[in-house]
C-alpha cells in the first residue's frame, strides 16, 4: 500500500510540471542566438558576482531621538600642549550651574613644543584626512566600520631624547562634568575657587612669557574609540603676540555607535574657531588664553551598522537572473523581426532570388495560364 501510494504521489508530482519540455528535434540553432545567449550568461555572471559584494557590505544607519538622559555625566578627554612651562600655566573647567570642576584628572607633562620629522609627517597626515572628512562625509562611515583595525590616532612618542630645554607644556587626561553648557579655560596661573567665582593667580609670571600657542593632540567627549578622528585633533595655532586668546565653540551630539565590532556611547560634535589680539585700548576685551566653550544637543543619534538579509539578496539575484534572460530574448526577438522585414523589403539575404529561379519565372511568364514559381520553389533536378 505503502508503493502504490509512493507512486500516486510520484505521478501527481509529475503531472503538475508546468515548465514546457521541448523536444531538441523542434529547436533551431543559429550564430546570432548563440551570441545572445553567451553575452546573456557573461552579463549573468558579472552582475551576480557584483550582487555578492554588495550583499558582503554594510552600511550604517542613522537614527534620531531626544535625549532623556540628564543625570549622567560626560567625560572629556583633553591632549593640549601649550608653548609655555607647566608653573606658568593652569586648566579647569567652569559650567553653566557655576560649577569649578578642578584639574585634579589632568596632568601636567614638561615636553618640548618642536615636532619630530615622524610627529611632523603623523600630523600632515592627520591634516589629510581631516579634509577629506571635510569634502567626503561617507568617509566618517568607513572610520565606523574599520574600528580598532586601524593604528592608534594618538601623536606618536619621540624616537629620540633630545637635549632641548623643556619649555612646553602638555595637558592630558580626561575630567567628567554635568551634562550642561561650559567652559574649559586654559590660561596664565594655576586656578583657585572662592564663593565669587573663580580666578588664575598669575602675579608671579612675567608678561613676556606669555605664549598661547598651542597644539591639540586630541580632545573628544565620551568614551576614548581607537580609530575615531575627532574635529579638532592635530590642530596647531601659533603666534607671536602675548595676548593671543583663542576660542572654539563646540556643539556636542550625544551618539551611540553599534556596529559588528564595537558597542560604546561616544559624542560626535562640530566647532567654530575663533582667535583675536586682546588689546583694550582699542576696544578688544578680554583674557589671554585657550577657551573651549561646549553645549550638548537635545539630540541623540544612533549609529547602527545594517547588513542585507539572504532572503533580500536571493530575491535580487533571481531578478537579475530573470530579468536579463527576458530581456535579451525579447531584444533577440526584436532585432531578428527587424532584420527580417528589412530583408525582405529590399531582398536582402535570404530574400534574394536566386538566378535559377529567375530564369524559370521569366519564361513561365510567356504563358499566363501558369503560376509564377516562388524562391523558395526551385526546380529540382
Amino acid at each position: 500500500m505503502r508503493r502504490l501510494s509512493r507512486k500516486k504521489a510520484l505521478s501527481l508530482v509529475k503531472e503538475l510540471d508546468a515548465f514546457p519540455k521541448v523536444s531538441e528535434s523542434y529547436v533551431e540553432t543559429s550564430a546570432s542566438g548563440g551570441t545572445v545567449s553567451l553575452i546573456a550568461f557573461s552579463a549573468m555572471a558579472l552582475l551576480a558576482v557584483l550582487e555578492f559584494f554588495v550583499y558582503r557590505d554594510t552600511w550604517m544607519k542613522y537614527e534620531y531621538a531626544v535625549d532623556k538622559d540628564f543625570s549622567s555625566k560626560l567625560r572629556i578627554n583633553i591632549d593640549i600642549t601649550v608653548a609655555m612651562k607647566c608653573q606658568h600655566v593652569g586648566a579647569d573647567i567652569l559650567d553653566l550651574a557655576e560649577t569649578m570642576i578642578t584639574s585634579s584628572g589632568l596632568q601636567y607633562e614638561p615636553v618640548i613644543f618642536e615636532l619630530t620629522p615622524q610627529q611632523r609627517l603623523w600630523q600632515r597626515t592627520l591634516h589629510l584626512i581631516q579634509g577629506r572628512l571635510r569634502e567626503e562625509h561617507a568617509l566618517q562611515e568607513v572610520l565606523y566600520k574599520t574600528l580598532l583595525k586601524g593604528a592608534p590616532t594618538a601623536l606618536p612618542p619621540r624616537e629620540d631624547a633630545s637635549t632641548e630645554p623643556l619649555t612646553a607644556c602638555r595637558i592630558h587626561g580626561h575630567v567628567y562634568v554635568n551634562k550642561v553648557a561650559g567652559n574649559l579655560h586654559i590660561t596664565v596661573g594655576k586656578p583657585i575657587h572662592h564663593p565669587q567665582g573663580h580666578a588664575h593667580i598669575a602675579a608671579f609670571v612675567s608678561h613676556e612669557t606669555y605664549n598661547f600657542s598651542h597644539r591639540i593632540d586630541h580632545l573628544s567627549f565620551g568614551e576614548e574609540i581607537p580609530g575615531i578622528i575627532n574635529p579638532l585633533d592635530g590642530t596647531e595655532k601659533i603666534t607671536y603676540n602675548n595676548n593671543q586668546m583663542f576660542q572654539y565653540f563646540i556643539t556636542v551630539v550625544p551618539t551611540k555607535l553599534n556596529t559588528y565590532k564595537i558597542s560604546a556611547d561616544t559624542h560626535q560634535f562640530s566647532v567654530t574657531e575663533r582667535e583675536r589680539v586682546i588689546n583694550h585700548a582699542a576696544g578688544s576685551h578680554g583674557v589671554s588664553g585657550i577657551f573651549v566653550k561646549y553645549d550638548t544637543s537635545s539630540l541623540m543619534v544612533t549609529v547602527s551598522e545594517q547588513h542585507m538579509p539572504l532572503w533580500q539578496f536571493l530575491v535580487r539575484l533571481c531578478g537579475i537572473i530573470g530579468g536579463i534572460f527576458s530581456t535579451t530574448g525579447m531584444l533577440h526577438g526584436l532585432v531578428g523581426f527587424c532584420f527580417d522585414v528589412v530583408c525582405c523589403r529590399f531582398k536582402l539575404g535570404v530574400y534574394r532570388p536566386r538566378a535559377d529561379v529567375q530564369l524559370y519565372n521569366q519564361a513561365n511568364n510567356l504563358n499566363h495560364h501558369q503560376t509564377p514559381l516562388l524562391a523558395d520553389e526551385a526546380p529540382q533536378e
